[in-house]
C-alpha cells in the first residue's frame, strides 16, 4: 500500500520521539507499504522554521534528507494537484492540508493523518 504522510506524521517520524500513535507506527513499519512525504511538507517546515518560533526547531533539509534516507519516496507538488483544491469542500481552511489531500487524491496514495478535521475528507485519508 502507498501511503503519504502529513506534515505532522512526517516530522514526528523524523523526530523519533514517541508521538506517532500505534497504528501509524505499524503501517509505517510495515516493509510492504511505501511511505511517501510531499514537497508541500517541507515547504511547509520551512516556513514555520524561518519564522523562529520557540516551539518550532526543524531544518527542512534535515528533515528531507532523513526521510530520503529512510526509504520515503518524495511527491512533488504538481499544477494538477492545485487545480484539484479547487474542488475540495471547504471543511479545513488550512492551505498546506487541502494540497496534500488533493496530492493523495491524484496520485491515488492514502494520506495518513492524526488531524480530525482532515480525516472528514472523502478519498483516500485514514486518521492513524
Amino acid at each position: 500500500m502507498k501511503l503519504l504522510l502529513d506534515t505532522h506524521l512526517a516530522l514526528w517520524a523524523f523526530d523519533g520521539a514517541g508521538k506517532l500513535s500505534n497504528a501509524a507506527v505499524s503501517l509505517i513499519d510495515n516493509r510492504e507499504n511505501d511511505l511517501f512525504f510531499s514537497a508541500l511538507s517541507i515547504w511547509e517546515t520551512a516556513i514555520k522554521s524561518a519564522l523562529q518560533k520557540k516551539d518550532f526547531n526543524v531544518d527542512a533539509r534535515a528533515l528531507r534528507r532523513g526521510l530520503l534516507d529512510n526509504g520515503y519516496n518524495e511527491i512533488p507538488i504538481t499544477s494538477e494537484h492545485a487545480i484539484v483544491v479547487q474542488s475540495l469542500p471547504l471543511i479545513h481552511k488550512d492551505p498546506f492540508d487541502r494540497l496534500l489531500i488533493a496530492q493523495a487524491a491524484v496520485e491515488g496514495i492514502l494520506l495518513l493523518t492524526s488531524d480530525r478535521k482532515i480525516a472528514k475528507y472523502p478519498g483516500p485519508i485514514r486518521k492513524v
